[in-house]
């Protein structure tokens, strides 16, 4: 007793601030989307010696895409969570954007390796 410990006080500050970490994790997975996109629209073509850049183009605007997707959820979804937790809600995750985002991912993580297999 007297030790300054609230249980209950510091439970909803951990919980908080690994929401906020969650956060975190959204925008280093969509700024990390992004670095992807400039490697394969910008250097990959470059790297590779290929005549034609306009498949790399397209591939890295996809990427593009889907890094300013991710880092749009992300926020939204941060937002969302760190109402409802200070509300004392639960928010469930979108599953219309979960299959967005992975179908997206697989579908760009295919014509990736029809890229490199045909090799443009």
């Amino acid at each position: 007793m007297g030790d300054g410990f609230d249980e209950t006080g510091d439970a909803s500050r951990r919980t908080l601030l690994a929401s906020e970490r969650t956060l975190l994790a959204w925008l280093r997975t969509g700024l990390t989307v992004l670095a992807v996109a400039l490697a394969v629209g910008k250097i990959a073509p470059d790297v590779a010696g290929s005549k034609s850049k306009w498949p790399f183009a397209i591939l890295g605007t996809g990427y593009a895409v889907l890094g300013v997707v991710v880092v749009g959820y992300g926020l939204w979804r941060g937002r969302e969570v760190d109402r409802a937790l200070r509300a004392g809600r639960w928010v469930n995750l979108d599953d219309t954007a979960m299959w967005t985002i992975g179908i997206g991912t697989m579908l760009l993580g295919v014509a990736t390796a029809v890229l490199i297999v045909v090799g443009a």
